[in-house]
């Protein structure tokens, strides 16, 4: 039997390869082997990343959130204490922008949570 080789298909994943590679600098874009390691490993870190943005934000609510919380004589985990306390519902990402836009939206939350911890 004939060996059979698929050019055809070896050339089109190749292609593809270099055109995702698009934007890389030298040997990275234009050179199959450097530009799929490095697609390899930049699909790494995206999906690492993806994963850790989640984190570094509920950091950053937190801390803002925490910052609000201080310049209202009350820390942080009282605070979310209280807020449990109260059966008030709200995500960290809408007490953190609230703590930042709207001091007195913020401040009813604050007065909702010492009331629920009194």
């Amino acid at each position: 039997m004939p060996r059979t080789k698929n050019s055809v298909a070896t050339r089109s994943r190749r292609k593809a390869v270099l055109k995702q590679a698009k934007g890389y600098k030298g040997a990275r874009r234009r050179l199959f082997k450097s530009a799929k390691e490095t697609l390899l490993r930049g699909w790494n870190y995206a999906y690492r990343d993806r994963r850790n943005r989640k984190r570094e934000f509920r950091k950053l609510w937190i801390a803002r959130i925490n910052a609000a919380c201080r310049e209202n004589d009350m820390k942080y985990s009282t605070f979310i204490d209280g807020l449990n306390k109260a059966s008030i519902e709200v995500d960290r990402k809408v007490l953190a922008d609230l703590a930042v836009h709207d001091g007195d939206g913020f401040r009813r939350f604050i007065d909702a949570a010492k009331e629920a911890l009194a």
